[in-house]
This record gives structure tokens, C-alpha cells and sequence, in this order.
């Protein structure tokens, strides 16, 4: 018997080894070359499973070419390696556990220990091969968004009912396209900054007059301009009592006067419409004004409360360099930050958020470092909350980043972000290169100023930050023990709480950070490892022409290339990242702002044509169709001239591609505008559907022929094709940048507390209808180009979205409020797909709407849908109309109107409803936050409030007709 044992264990061992062996081989291969020519970089595999994908490969050789799987995604054969490995540990824990069952021979029908060898190598098979049957088609896959929260959202927000208005000699203006770049070079003229990239669609504010005044013939009614921009509320007056969110009227006004300038006519605000196209028409052209000449449509893209900060606190570390921020912009900063302050004191992570540790920590350091000192009344009533709630030791760890590099905190208390990371080899199951896009370009600068310990030069005589050493604590700065208080945050901000496993990691890193031992060995990857971060940076610098993915990269980049460049200022990478900053920066009634991306202007540019395509109305607005034609042309990724002729394309190349972990990117739309050069997924279905609708305008079909239009031929719509197909999950759905590269368990390991969902690159509703919409309307003009994979693509989309509807019928949004948002994703994108409308998945989502129809005939849903994972049972209370909200009932209609729902009198009652909340201008009034981002952060779509009900009522009219025209 113990001979047996001991026979079992060896070959339990033996097994293990192979086990092992196999799958270094498979992960080390895949990392080397993924197992096709590097030009391709990886072929995601045909089919629906290991064994279609296997057959595909080996048969016909078929893939999907240009999926750039950097990290992960293994070739079929590999992935057949990886199951067997999986296989032999399976095998060998078998082995090794069966004598100890103590099954006597004669239960197994006589058989010997050989046999029982091979009959564990048999249930070990269909053990490991049941468990992948059921773990792929009964649980919930890594990208379902999961069911509602159980810990829901407990305060609200409250303001002192105080209004405020912008300086009345405010001199600020819009600037935009060519303008804006002239605007930005005349700032930086005695520099060596230059600004690369596309300029069309790109916004700035100046206070700078310009060149030539607009010639204008036609006297401007001033006090009817205001009017038509206040959008309904009291003129140039800002109350976030009463709503916190901006109408954009600076913005409008702007727009409206130069329309007016022009010699073109308003809309008559005395007039009513007398059916519902003379609804949509006044709709439209109201919107038409405020059309940029460029094609494009701007507005406020603002929201979250920790994005001003961190500008704030790059400037003054920097020593408050003029070019980045000038005195008229610091005043107007403050004004913002200050008329969002709420009556306990605080500041929200987002404009509708109850106070957080999080934003009111960073908003009173940038105030405080803005000039504000610290017995005004609003620092009094900040810092009272701060220390009211345990002071800046319980803020979320990414202030206390903030906090450390001005020197307002010991790096001691801030978990490690170790830059050598980046080191570890690529087929390792934890990589950076794996995380999603917008995490990784933060966290690989977070790594860099981690790594130097970067501290603010003068930190140590400065007053200002000395003084801020005894504001932000309940205790004496210089007796804190930093490392005790590493995890500690807030309630208010823990919205992901630290996973235990990432705790003990946190905790093996700080000994790794401290213990003497490690230093040797540390001080040489961290060199290494930093000196990889400066490279990569660098890289993504010039691939975004100095405007980086986001705003938080954007200025830990500058922090960062600011110390690399050894405090100098003036060095030409500083002066093209300070020639960007404008691209950040907003102005409303309720004063500047840094936006949560460089805008939204490709995304609402192409929503708005296909709204008015809807309306049936392109050829009545025939230079809006025209202009935007134009715009949507000269903003696909790398495919213009100018776009072709910068550092950007270089790294489009296959090799820096790899090396920068870097999607495939010519032929996609971005979400604001070329220069910024990060396409995604909806951007680029949205803007591809914009393409194809404008091809059926015989305005922009005879301006193309006449040549005042360029063509865009079907290469660059296939290069976008292209682009889609690479983009799809082996889930079916889409996620937005890239394809998901890591798994769900790195969700265990975010770090950040204040967010959720951000590790991986997940497949969400919206990306998915985007995307495989884009693909089906593609087939239908062009059935030839690689019909198969998008026949293909969109029946795995189908799928996906089927996956994810939840039991209620309804969808969660991840990049809206909410529900109602989703549904319509969810809805369009089944139908387009091929889903009969009779089906119970429709019918279950249509349902659904109607439960949450209000008495009033709209729908409405407000942030707390989105934080909570659960519709507002309110609805949109506090900023709409008795809870019902323009925005939501347009997206329910959307829905309903697609699957032709037979409940006719529910959708004339929310027609009816859009119908009354419009304005005499044709406007709708600005109502709540619209957007969200990371589950647990709002964001500002002011343009939403126009495009949607006009896409809306359009589609109703065209799907019911005369039925709700009465």
C-alpha cells in the first residue's frame, strides 16, 4: 500500500510538472510573439468557442485580423495548451487524493491501480471540462454590471439658496477650430510650443480680443439673445440651490449673437408650433445656432469636483507658471469652486454628490493655493468639515497623492505604487499593460511620482503649504505615524472598499518599501522601472499631441515630465503640455471648470446628425448637414493629411504599437476630437452611422460632386469597419478603447476606493448597440466588405446583449442615468441585430419602461440610479419636472419607438410631454446630470437636452404616425 501511495504521489508530482511546463511555455510564447506575424499583431479567433476557433485556425486560417490582444490573448493552439495544463493539475489533485478515499478494489469492479489511473485521468477531463461548460453558460460573465447595490446612497446635496452671476465686464469668449490654435500660438509666441494635430473641432476660453471683429450689418437684440440662451431659468444667474447644473448660457449667447451678427433669424418665441414636425423643425433650428462654423457642437463637459483641483495643485508645484494658468483664469477657477461649495461646508466628488471626503479636501487645498486664505468664510466652513470627519487622513488615496507631492502629507501614508511593475514580464498573469487604458495612464504616473517621492521644491519654506500642515488635521502634523494611516478613508468615499486581497498586498509592499533588505534590489528596477515610466509617457504625450487620454493623466504627465526635466518650466515639453491645458477648460454661468475629457464634441456632434436624420430634416438644414459633414471627415483618427503629419502616426506603426500597448487606432472616431487620438468603440460606431446617414443628404451628395465637400471613399468607412471588428470581446460585446486584456479577479486589486469597475476593459450595453448598429448599417450599403465576420459579429452581439439584460427586463447604463439610457441601447441594438420585436426580451424591456412611466407622461431617473444600481424610486425629484426629465423620456421613447410597442397611448403621453416641457425658443431646459462615469461619478452632457427629444419625437412620428400628432 505504501508503495502505491508513493507510486500516486510521483505521479501526482509528475503531472504537476507538466502542468506546470505546459502553460510557462503557452504564456511565454503568447508574450513573444502570440503566434502570428507581428504585423497583425495577434488574429482574435473565428468562432464561438476553443474548438470552432481551433478548426478556423488550423482549416482555413481564419481570424479576425488587426485584434491586438498586447497581453493575453492566446493563439488556439495556445489556448488548447492552456486547457491541458489546466488539465494535468486537475489530474495530479485526483491522483494524489485518491488513496486517501480508502475505496476498497472491489467497489471499482475488480479494476487495479492502473486503470484507476486512467479512469482519474477520464473524470479528470469531464471534472474540468463540466466546470468550463458551466462557469461560460450559467454564471454571470465578468462584464455583467451585477444587480443592485447594498449599500445605497444614504445623503443628498444641499446649497445655501445663493445666487451668483459671472463679472458683468467679463470679457471671456469662445474660440474654436483654426481660431483656437491662433489663440493658443499668440499666448506662446515668444516660446518654442507648438500645437500638432488636427485643429478642427478643438474649444478654447480667452479673454484675448479677437483678431478681426465679425463684420455685422444686423443690429443684436441683446436682451433677446440672453433670453434664448438662459434656457428657460433667470438670465446669467447661477443658484445650485435650486440646480447645480450649468446651462452653458455664456457659451449659447456667443453662439446665438454670431448667428444673429450673420443676418439669419432666431426662432420666433412668441409663435407656437402647430404639429409635431413644427415642433421638431423649431427644435432644430434653435440647435442650429449654436453649431460651430467647424461643424461641430460644444458644451459643457464638466461635473466632477476633483478635476479643478489637480490643475490647481500642478501650478503651483510648478511654481505658478503664467502660460498654464493667467490671473483672469485663477480668478474664475475660484469662482467655481467656491459657488459650488454646499451649506455643511464640503465639497462633492461631482456637482450633484452629498459632500466627500475626497472633494472637499482637494477643492480647500486649490482654494487655499488660489489665493483664499484661511479665515474666510468658506475655508472656515471647509476645514470644519474636514475635521469634523477625522481631517485629510481619511480622504481617498488619490488626494492623498495630491496630497504628498505638495508636501501637505508624508509619503508614508500613501500606498505603495511601485514603478518597477511595469517590469514584470508581459505573459505574467498581472500586468499593467492588462489594466484598462484610462487606469493604466494614471496609475503608470502615479508610479513615477510614487517611485521619486516627488515633493513640491519649496514645500519646506513655503507658508502657505506650512499653514496647510495645521489646517488639514485633527493632530499635530509632525506626530502623525504616517504608515498607520495608510487605509484609512472615509465612509462617505469608499465606494469600492479595499479588497482584502489588495490590503495584504498594500501591506507586503509597504515592507518592501521600508525593510533595508529589499533596498539593493529595489533601487535597481525602481531606476529601471522609472525610467520606463518617463519612455511611456513621453509616448503617450505625443500620440495625444500633448492632451493625454484624460485629465488626471494629463496632469500627473506634467508633474511628472516637469521633474524629469529638473523643474524647468520652460522646457518644450512643459510648453506643449501648457498649450493644451485650454483644451481642459470650460466657462458657464457658475464660472470655469476643468471638463472630464478634452470635450464631448465627436460623440454629440454625431448623435445630433442622426437625430435630425431621424426628423427627416437634413435636407431642410442643408449647411448644418454640410458642416457637419466636414467635421465628421476631417475627425477620424489618422486619416487626413494633417493628422498623417505629426508624431502621432509614427506610433501607429506595428512595433510601437506593441510596445506601448497601444490599440490599432487609424480609421476610428474619438469621443472629442483627432488630436486627441484615442478612438473608442461607440465613438466610432456613432460616428460611422453619422457618415452613413449624411450620404443619403442630396445636399451633401451634390456638394461632394461639386467638390465643395471632400469625399470620404469607402476605404476610410472600411478602415472604421476595420477598427469595430477588432474591438469585440470573445464575449460578444464591446468594450471602449481596447479588448479586454485581463480578468475579472483584477477588480480585487482597485486601489482607487472612490470608483468602480475600473481594472479591465469591460463589455457594456452601450459600447455593444454602438458598435454592432455601425456594423449592420455598414452591411446594408456595403454587403461585401468581410460580410461573414460581421454577420458573425453582430449574431455575438446579439448574444451578449441577451446575457446581460437583467430579470426586470431592463439594462443597466454605465455611461448614463441609467436604466432608461440602457434599455434603449439594449432595445435598439437586439433589433438591429436581427431580435423579432415579439420576443420576450423586448417585451420584458418595454415592460419595464412602463412600470416607471410618471403620472405626467415622461420618465425619470436621477444619479442615484446609477450609484445604487437601482432606479431612483423618485425618479428625477430634485431637478426636473415632477420627477420626470426631458432627457430620460427621450431615451424611453427611443426604446419604445424601435420596438414599435403597441402601448400607442403611453408614447403619445410622453410625446406630450416633450412637446410641453419645450421652451418658446425651441429649446428644453436644462435639467439633471446626465452622464456618468466609473458607476459612482456624474458628468455634464448639456447638449443632450436638444438632441434627444428631436431624435426622439422623430422616430415616434416616423414609427406611429398620425396617432400621436393630435
Amino acid at each position: 500500500m505504501a508503495s502505491t501511495c508513493s507510486s500516486t504521489l510521483d505521479l501526482s508530482l509528475a503531472l504537476v510538472g507538466a502542468g506546470v511546463s505546459l502553460l510557462a511555455v503557452c504564456l511565454v510564447q503568447a508574450s513573444v510573439s502570440c503566434g502570428y506575424p507581428l504585423h497583425q499583431l495577434g488574429v482574435r479567433p473565428r468562432g464561438s468557442g476553443l474548438w470552432s476557433y481551433l478548426y478556423n485556425h488550423l482549416v482555413h486560417g481564419q481570424g479576425v485580423k488587426g485584434y491586438d490582444p498586447v497581453q493575453g490573448a492566446l493563439s488556439p493552439p495556445l489556448r488548447l495548451g492552456v486547457h491541458l495544463s489546466c488539465c494535468f493539475f486537475v489530474w495530479a489533485i485526483l491522483l494524489a487524493a485518491w488513496p486517501m478515499l480508502h475505496i476498497p478494489d472491489a467497489c471499482l469492479g475488480g479494476f487495479g491501480l492502473t486503470l484507476s489511473f486512467w479512469q482519474s485521468a477520464l473524470v479528470a477531463v469531464t471534472t474540468y471540462s463540466f466546470s468550463c461548460h458551466v462557469i461560460c453558460n450559467y454564471l454571470p460573465g465578468v462584464s455583467h454590471p451585477g444587480g443592485a447595490r447594498q449599500h445605497k446612497m444614504q445623503r443628498k446635496p444641499r446649497w445655501n439658496n445663493i445666487e451668483s452671476k459671472l463679472p458683468s465686464d467679463s470679457k471671456w469668449r469662445f474660440s474654436s477650430a483654426h481660431e483656437s490654435h491662433q489663440v493658443t500660438m499668440d499666448r506662446f509666441a515668444d516660446t518654442e510650443a507648438r500645437l500638432t494635430g488636427e485643429p478642427v473641432g478643438r474649444n478654447v476660453w480667452t479673454t484675448a480680443p479677437p483678431k478681426q471683429q465679425q463684420s455685422s450689418h444686423h443690429d443684436v437684440d441683446e436682451r433677446l439673445v440672453q433670453e434664448l440662451a438662459a434656457g428657460g431659468r433667470p438670465v446669467g444667474s447661477f443658484n445650485p440651490s435650486i440646480n447645480p447644473n450649468s446651462c452653458d448660457m455664456p457659451f449659447r449667447a456667443q453662439m446665438i449673437r454670431n448667428y444673429i451678427r450673420a443676418g439669419k433669424t432666431p426662432p420666433s418665441i412668441t409663435s407656437q408650433p402647430k404639429t409635431i414636425k413644427d415642433v421638431l423643425r423649431k427644435a432644430v433650428h434653435f440647435y442650429s445656432m449654436l453649431q460651430t462654423e467647424d461643424g461641430h457642437w460644444s458644451g459643457d463637459y464638466g461635473g466632477p469636483l476633483f478635476l479643478t483641483p489637480g490643475f490647481v495643485i500642478a501650478w503651483y508645484i510648478m511654481k505658478k507658471p503664467s502660460l498654464m494658468f493667467d490671473v483672469d483664469e485663477i480668478d474664475m477657477l475660484t469662482h467655481y469652486m467656491l459657488v459650488h461649495q454646499q451649506e455643511d461646508g464640503g465639497w462633492g466628488t461631482h456637482i450633484e454628490s452629498p459632500s466627500t471626503m475626497f472633494g472637499t479636501t482637494l477643492n480647500y487645498v486649490a482654494l487655499r493655493l488660489m489665493g483664499v486664505g484661511a479665515d474666510e468664510p468658506s475655508t472656515r466652513k471647509a476645514r470644519a468639515f474636514l475635521l469634523r470627519h477625522g481631517g485629510a487622513i481619511m480622504t481617498s488615496s488619490w488626494a492623498k497623492l495630491y496630497l504628498c507631492m505638495l508636501g501637505c502629507m508624508h509619503w508614508d501614508g500613501h500606498n505603495s505604487v511601485p514603478p518597477e511593475i511595469w517590469l514584470l514580464p508581459e505573459w505574467f498573469p498581472f500586468h499593467p499593460s492588462r489594466m484598462w487604458c484610462h487606469a493604466r495612464m494614471v496609475y503608470l504616473p502615479m508610479g513615477y511620482v510614487y517611485g521619486t517621492r516627488l515633493i513640491y521644491s519649496d514645500a519646506e519654506t513655503d507658508p502657505v503649504i506650512l499653514s496647510l500642515r495645521k489646517e488639514l488635521y485633527c493632530e499635530d502634523y509632525e506626530q502623525i505615524q504616517w504608515s498607520k494611516t495608510r487605509h484609512l478613508v472615509a465612509p462617505m468615499d469608499n465606494y469600492s472598499p479595499i479588497n482584502p486581497i489588495m490590503a495584504t498586498v498594500q501591506n507586503i509592499l509597504a515592507r518592501y518599501e521600508s525593510w533595508p533588505i529589499f533596498r539593493p534590489f529595489r533601487d535597481d528596477v525602481r531606476r529601471r522601472g522609472l525610467a520606463f515610466c518617463v519612455d511611456y509617457m513621453a509616448a503617450e504625450d505625443q500620440q495625444t499631441n500633448y492632451i493625454d487620454i484624460g485629465p488626471v493623466n494629463k496632469v500627473l504627465n506634467m508633474i511628472s515630465a516637469y521633474h524629469a526635466t529638473g523643474g524647468d518650466a520652460h522646457h518644450v515639453t512643459l510648453l506643449n503640455h501648457f498649450a493644451r491645458v485650454s483644451d481642459y477648460l470650460w466657462l458657464a454661468e457658475d464660472g470655469l471648470r476643468v471638463k472630464g475629457y478634452s470635450g464631448s464634441q465627436c460623440w454629440d456632434t454625431s448623435f445630433a446628425i442622426q437625430s435630425i436624420y431621424e426628423a427627416k430634416l437634413l435636407d431642410e438644414f442643408p449647411d448644418v448637414s454640410r458642416r457637419v459633414w466636414s467635421f465628421l471627415e476631417r475627425t477620424q483618427i489618422l486619416s487626413t493629411e494633417t493628422s498623417q503629419n505629426t508624431l502621432a502616426y509614427a506610433f501607429e506603426s506595428p512595433e510601437n504599437r506593441k510596445k506601448y500597448y497601444r490599440h490599432v487606432s487609424k480609421g476610428g472616431w474619438p469621443f472629442s476630437t483627432s488630436a486627441h487620438g484615442w478612438p473608442i468603440a461607440d465613438c466610432t460606431g456613432e460616428g460611422l452611422k453619422g457618415v452613413l446617414c449624411l450620404l443619403r443628404s442630396k445636399s451633401v451628395q451634390d456638394s461632394i460632386a461639386s467638390g465643395e465637400l471632400k469625399h470620404i471613399d469607402e476605404e476610410r468607412l472600411q478602415n472604421a469597419i476595420n477598427v469595430l471588428l477588432s474591438y469585440q470581446n470573445e464575449d460578444g460585446g464591446w468594450a471602449t478603447y481596447e479588448n479586454n486584456r485581463g480578468f475579472g479577479w483584477y477588480e480585487a486589486l482597485n486601489p482607487s476606493e472612490v470608483f468602480g469597475d475600473i481594472m479591465i476593459d469591460y463589455s457594456y450595453v452601450e459600447l455593444s448597440m454602438a458598435s454592432l448598429t455601425a456594423l449592420v448599417e455598414f452591411r446594408e450599403v456595403y454587403p461585401v466588405h468581410r460580410c461573414d465576420e460581421i454577420n458573425s459579429a453582430v449574431e455575438r452581439g446579439r448574444s451578449f446583449l441577451k446575457s446581460i439584460q437583467r430579470d426586470d427586463g431592463s439594462w443597466y447604463g454605465s455611461w448614463a442615468c441609467c436604466f432608461c439610457y440602457g434599455v434603449w441601447f439594449g432595445v435598439e441594438g437586439l433589433i438591429k441585430a436581427g431580435e423579432p420585436r415579439s420576443s420576450k426580451c423586448i417585451q420584458n424591456a418595454c415592460k419595464f419602461l412602463l412600470r416607471h412611466q410618471r403620472p405626467n407622461g415622461g420618465w425619470g431617473e436621477d444619479f442615484s440610479s446609477c450609484y445604487n444600481k437601482d432606479y431612483a424610486i423618485n425618479g428625477m425629484e430634485d431637478y426636473g419636472n415632477e420627477g420626470s426629465g426631458v432627457v430620460n423620456t427621450a431615451w424611453a421613447l427611443l426604446a419604445l419607438s424601435i420596438a414599435r410597442y403597441d402601448n400607442v397611448e403611453a408614447v403619445k403621453r410622453g410625446i406630450d410631454y416633450l412637446v410641453k416641457r419645450q421652451l418658446p425658443s425651441g429649446d428644453w431646459p436644462q435639467e439633471g446630470i446626465a452622464g456618468v462615469f466609473n458607476r459612482a461619478c456624474g458628468i455634464s452632457y448639456t447638449a443632450y437636452r436638444n438632441v434627444f427629444p428631436i431624435w426622439a419625437i422623430g422616430r415616434c412620428v416616423e414609427e406611429y404616425g398620425n396617432a400621436i400628432d393630435g
